[in-house]
């Protein structure tokens, strides 16, 4: 307790600490060891997908500036945390379009109803990131359970999957629509666990948001994180046990478990 008085009444005033980017490869906390999955769940956007036609697509309707595309997919998650903590549930895609209205809006940007759903419709066919078959491949070839594990809509997800060609490599696809809520709700994890009748502590997430990471571990799951560019794990979470820039090598670390 001592050190800590010391610290905290030290000449650098805790809140002006440096929130520091944690980078991929850093090694787990040593108080949380990682054990062998029953079940990999896997976020898609992002994490399985290349998102880069959505963003061009949304920065090119939104003048294109490249800050008010980063404004807008920050907008979108914030107000589907705050249809959550509502009780309310709307779909993530008409949120998003809702939300690309909004920040136009407060730039000066008029869009349509219409506008909005076409420029957010490159989500239906992003393509996996270029190592994401083989290592989906992988996990397949070791018995691994794999089950998709996505804010977005039953429809979209399917045709998503479908689309990317990588539909077959799952058991399991799990959306939040059927719950109600999005992640990071601690409630959402829980309920994707008992839904495949599993404990939390045999479910890993794979994840490119430092946010999902966060909601998982914080609800006694497992985590690994891919450091895709722009990513990165929030500070005051735990650190997840798997660290990696790519999906093949978290796969890779995750058979050699």
């Amino acid at each position: 307790m001592s050190d800590r008085r010391t610290f905290l009444k030290g000449t650098i005033p805790l809140g002006l600490l440096p929130l520091v980017p944690i980078p991929a490869n850093t090694k787990m906390n040593r108080n949380f060891k990682i054990e062998k999955p029953r079940e990999i769940f896997f976020d898609v956007n992002e994490t399985l997908l290349d998102l880069e036609p959505l963003k061009l697509s949304t920065v090119k309707i939104l003048g294109d500036r490249n800050d008010l595309g980063t404004l807008w997919f920050t907008t979108m998650l914030h107000y589907s945390l705050v249809s959550t903590v509502s009780n309310k549930y709307f779909d993530f895609g008409k949120i998003g379009a809702s939300t690309l209205i909004m920040v136009a809006n407060s730039n000066g940007i008029q869009l349509t109803d219409e506008q909005a759903k076409n420029a957010v419709k490159p989500i239906f066919s992003l393509k996996p990131h270029p190592e994401v078959k083989e290592a989906l491949q992988l996990l397949k070839q070791n018995n691994f359970k794999l089950v998709s594990f996505t804010n977005s809509s039953k429809n979209v997800v399917a045709q998503q999957l479908k689309n990317a060609e990588i539909d077959n490599y799952f058991d399991e696809n799990i959306s939040v629509e059927d719950y109600g809520k999005f992640k990071p709700d601690i409630e959402v994890y829980h309920w994707a666990a008992r839904k495949m009748q599993i404990e939390n502590n045999n479910c890993l997430l794979i994840a490119a948001h430092g946010w999902d990471i966060a909601g998982a571990l914080w609800a006694g799951w497992q985590g690994a994180f891919i450091a895709r560019q722009g990513q990165q794990l929030f500070p005051l979470a735990p650190l997840p046990q798997i660290n990696k820039p790519d999906l093949l090598k978290v796969a890779k670390e995750i058979i050699s478990i």
